[in-house]
């Protein structure tokens, strides 16, 4: 693999990465967590765009222009340091297109973009996306969410658990659910909806808890809780790598019979290795995941090429920033000038392909990706012996569920 991160500005936070071959050049400024909890994706967010850059450079560029990567570290995702990291982007010349995995949660960054007119990308969370570009989808024109909609976060899990006991792989005794959540935007709002979608179905929510944002030390308080109930199903949404896997760890200290659902966290490799031979068992879902099955090749042929690059496997966000920064492409050999800004970001707008995570296509009411078995589905997951086996739904399905070793059925 070409080195392509060729410095790093101290005082501003920039990485930058340069072409190996100089022409007009056209940069591209990304924002990603560098440091802080999250730094393991901000990792992934460089290496996807960079793959991305390397190949359209390798190839002679695009419309006279070859490319530049810009980033920015907006650290622990505060509005401050997202707000500095944009605004040093947004004032750095010849950045004519912006991308980020994820910067802050609520994407109050977007207002930033369309005040500067610049053509953005960003795969947070959907719901805070849509609430803002549809207070007046013309004026956020800037703006597209790679990120499909969420609302089977926090649906799709309640339905996911009740087909494996029509199925006969688990029995649930109650149909308890306890349901832990941390206080951000991402976290709460999938916690909130999936309360209703339980209730909804009859369920028992019998411990729910809020923990502050942030590192968490201890859950054996929570646990206890949890303990005291032996619930069907434990749900914890807090999406931190080391959060997540010390709860698991915990948790199997003295594990009840109950199946493990964990959001997000378990796709990331980090988590694996804070976990070890405990992870096996665990559920999790993802929306816009690299589906890594002989059944959708285009994700198992990108999951391969990027662990073959760059030595390990990629999570959610690898691949994704790869297949973002081709949109700008493909919207830029559309257009043909990159400081046509408006039309680039029409031109994104109009795409409609496979990608690794399913087909493509954005609403043009929201500017956000659709989200059904048809499009973008929502892909569950289980850690078997340090592999993530995805195994619903079956059109794209790779493996098989299997019964959780700390379970009886």
């Amino acid at each position: 693999m070409k080195q392509h991160i060729v410095s790093i500005c101290a005082a501003g936070g920039l990485v930058l990465a340069a072409p190996a071959v100089w022409a007009e050049v056209t940069k591209i400024g990304l924002l990603a967590p560098l440091t802080g909890p999250s730094a393991a994706d901000g990792q992934e967010f460089v290496n996807g765009v960079n793959w991305a850059v390397d190949e359209i450079n390798e190839k002679g560029g695009i419309a006279g222009y070859t490319f530049e990567v810009v980033v920015a570290d907006v650290k622990d995702g505060s509005a401050a340091n997202v707000s500095s990291a944009a605004e040093r982007l947004l004032g750095t010349d010849g950045i004519e297109f912006m991308l980020t995995g994820y910067a802050s949660l609520s994407l109050f960054e977007v207002d930033l973009m369309a005040e500067a007119d610049m053509p953005y990308i960003a795969a947070g969370p959907s719901p805070s996306f849509a609430a803002i570009t549809t207070q007046d989808i013309d004026y956020y024109w800037c703006c597209w969410s790679y990120t499909a909609s969420f609302k089977g976060y926090e649906t799709d899990v309640r339905s996911a658990i009740e087909a494996l006991a029509d199925r006969g792989e688990i029995t649930l005794r109650d149909k308890s659910v306890a349901i832990i959540s941390s206080d951000n935007a991402y976290s709460r709002t999938i916690s909130e909806g999936m309360k209703v979608s339980f209730e909804e179905g009859g369920w028992r929510i019998v411990v729910d808890e809020l923990v502050p944002f942030g590192e968490v030390g201890d859950w054996r308080a929570v646990l206890a809780k949890v303990r005291d109930t032996n619930p069907d199903l434990i749900i914890n949404t807090d999406y931190l790598p080391g959060n997540s896997a010390l709860f698991l760890n915990q948790f199997l200290d003295s594990p009840t019979n109950s199946l493990v659902f964990l959001q997000y966290a378990p796709s990331v490799p980090e988590f694996v290795s804070l976990t070890g031979e405990n992870s096996t068992g665990v559920l999790y879902n993802l929306i816009n995941a690299p589906l890594n099955s002989d059944k959708w090749p285009r994700g198992k042929a990108l999951m391969a090429e990027y662990e073959a690059r760059f030595g390990v496997a990629s999570g959610a966000y690898g691949v994704g920033l790869y297949e973002m920064t081709n949109f700008y492409f493909e919207a830029l050999q559309a257009v043909g000038d990159p400081t046509d800004r408006k039309a680039i970001a029409a031109a994104i707008g109009q795409i409609k392909r496979p990608t690794a995570a399913g087909n493509l296509e954005f609403d043009p009411d929201t500017h956000v990706a659709l989200q059904s078995n048809d499009h973008v589905p929502v892909s569950f997951w289980q850690i078997q012996d340090g592999e993530r086996v995805l195994f619903e739904p079956d059109a794209y399905a790779n493996g098989s569920f299997m019964l959780p070793p700390w379970m009886s059925n």
